[in-house]
């Protein structure tokens, strides 16, 4: 798939455990947020704002912004903290700088049936969409139970990042269906070709 083209919301990943691994899932296995469009089903998808939640506001000005944060998490969570060396300090800084600002403000409200739903108390503005991943990335870079929980995906080519909550913590794959059902495949295929040797 060839950058701008348009990705439908069932392509985007939101199995990582993490609202910010799910936006570092964004890169695999090819760039995701080619466009407006694609980020407004990521930002609904990942759960940053409620679903029905307009977002016609937030277009192809945005892009830049979300790549850039992407780009600041990957050496924060992939490997071991290295404080010191400039682009872990510089991409910390960065993320400190976006948590700052307030994320969108929710309400509760009834919904058709009575029951209490949640609801923004207005448009969402990029910067708080920006701030609700920084924070889930602070929250999650500072939880050292949680960020022992990190795993990479053992997946040929595969540079998922998910948090493993599994019994035991033997998670292997970022999605049994996908990388491990590869894997699998493949290990049929080993003992296919050994058996007809």
């Amino acid at each position: 798939m060839a950058l701008g083209t348009v990705t439908a919301p069932h392509e985007l990943r939101f199995d990582t455990g993490r609202v910010c691994l799910d936006l570092l899932a964004t890169t695999h296995p090819v760039e995701r947020l080619g466009s407006a469009e694609v980020l407004r089903a990521w930002i609904t998808g990942s759960g940053l704002v409620p679903a029905g939640t307009v977002l016609a506001h937030a277009d192809a000005s945005w892009l830049p912004a979300f790549r850039e944060l992407r780009d600041r998490l990957a050496p924060l969570v992939r490997g071991r903290p290295a404080p010191g060396v400039p682009s872990y300090d510089l991409a910390l800084a960065r993320v400190n700088e976006l948590a700052r600002a307030a994320p969108p403000a929710p309400r509760a409200v009834p919904g058709e049936d009575g029951a209490l739903v949640r609801r923004l108390d207005g448009p969402p503005g990029r910067a708080a969409l920006l701030a609700a991943v920084a924070r889930d990335a602070v929250d999650l870079l500072t939880d050292p139970v949680v960020r022992a929980g990190l795993r990479q995906c053992e997946g040929d080519d595969c540079p998922i990042v998910y948090v493993d909550t599994s019994r035991g913590r033997r998670r292997r794959w970022c999605s049994s269906e996908i990388c491990g059902n590869r894997e699998r495949v493949a290990r049929h295929r080993r003992r296919a070709a050994l058996a007809r040797a």
